[in-house]
């Protein structure tokens, strides 16, 4: 049997802060909560609606901080259903200090995309035209000839 990815668990910093991140970017909700191992402490799963027993984010308090090296490239990756959606999030996170990297578009498979930054420094993309996801059919035309 070949493995299958179910969930990606974050340690971090600042758990309620990136609750509410991934709640407000990226539509994600509360599948499961319980304590965690420390008192006054809690572990919860996260999902996108529709999708939770495929794969879900497990936050972890007491994390630390991730520096923000400049040639770091890790991050998470989420598809959105439009450019539009890409530009949307890019403003909202520039007004907030969060943008790291400024719409750009690339060649298939990359597509158009940018760069946030969560409450504890990780990396969160946000694209459109990636052969994964919203925005799939689209960039497999633009990557087939004419």
């Amino acid at each position: 049997m070949t493995p299958t990815l179910t969930h990606v668990a974050l340690h971090v910093y600042d758990f309620e802060a990136c609750l509410r991140f991934y709640r407000d970017y990226c539509g994600m909700q509360v599948v499961h909560e319980r304590p965690g191992s420390k008192q006054d402490s809690r572990v919860v799963w996260i999902s996108e609606p529709g999708r939770e027993r495929e794969l879900i984010f497990v936050l972890i308090p007491g994390g630390a901080c991730r520096d923000d090296e400049a040639r770091d490239f890790s991050h998470l990756g989420f598809a959105v259903g439009t450019r539009e959606t890409v530009d949307q999030i890019a403003e909202r996170a520039r007004s907030e200090g969060r943008l790291i990297w400024e719409p750009t578009e690339e060649d298939y498979p990359v597509g158009y995309y940018c760069g946030v930054r969560d409450p504890d420094g990780n990396h969160v993309e946000f694209s459109f035209g990636q052969p994964l996801g919203p925005g799939a059919e689209q960039g497999d035309r633009q990557r087939l000839p004419s």
